[in-house]
């Protein structure tokens, strides 16, 4: 089974449109959609209730109380989901779902070192001065962290259930995942997608989100780094 998160906060005009996608996308998989409403107030909770119930596929509904984040939304939604592999996507629709599959077979094609694949946007869709930010900080980030990941942000990933779940978390983790895999022993592969402007609504970040603020983010990752030591191979011996 393939599990789809998609952490959600005031998106109820773009989800059911994104959910007939995944519909399409996934047609002959086992696969089930995790929604993390992140404490949104413009019915999304409502939304979701009536979708679930005329799915004929498994759409779980998860709320949080209070809105925590895109990070945290996401850990909500490793540790629900039933998958042994979790694909992630952003419910603005600026993620096609069509991409989901290329992700899943560049993961399994990699090989045993490979935990993650992760999507790469060509085309984006956000103005010069938040892309010339995003650059920057991409730029900045793989030289403290040499994770050799050219656009570390992209909400399109495909990764081990088992190996997400046990990252470390902190506020703005999603934006590191390639480096926080290294830092577990692991590689990260990547995949070509085309990025699509928001269906409805606004962006919920900002300069301060996406550039500014994960500079601050890169220190506190460069210490994990190199206050973690390299992981060992540990087998159980027995005498069978």
């Amino acid at each position: 089974m393939i599990s789809i998160v998609i952490p959600a906060k005031n998106e109820a005009a773009n989800l059911p449109a994104l959910l007939d996608e995944i519909e399409t996308a996934m047609a002959g998989h086992e696969f089930e959609v995790i929604v993390v409403d992140d404490g949104s107030t413009d019915g999304t909770g409502e939304m979701l209730t009536t979708e679930r119930r005329k799915r004929k596929w498994q759409l779980r509904q998860i709320r949080h109380d209070r809105s925590s984040g895109k990070s945290l939304a996401l850990r909500t939604g490793f540790i629900a989901a039933r998958g042994k592999i979790v694909a992630t996507l952003d419910a603005d629709g600026q993620n096609d779902p069509k991409y989901v599959n290329a992700l899943i077979d560049a993961l399994q094609g990699a090989g045993p070192a490979v935990v993650l694949a992760a999507g790469r946007r060509l085309g984006r869709k956000h103005s010069a001065l938040k892309n010339l930010a995003s650059s920057i900080a991409n730029s900045i980030r793989a030289a403290l962290l040499g994770d050799s990941t050219p656009d570390s942000a992209c909400g399109l990933k495909a990764g081990h259930t088992d190996v997400l779940r046990r990252l470390p978390y902190f506020e703005g983790a999603h934006r590191f995942l390639p480096a926080l895999v290294k830092q577990e022993g692991f590689d990260t592969v990547h995949v070509e997608v085309v990025d699509r402007p928001r269906m409805h609504g606004s962006s919920h970040y900002g300069i301060w989100d996406r550039g500014i603020r994960g500079l601050f983010d890169l220190i506190g990752v460069a210490w994990l780094q190199r206050r973690r030591k390299h992981m060992p191979i540990a087998e159980e011996i027995t005498d069978d």
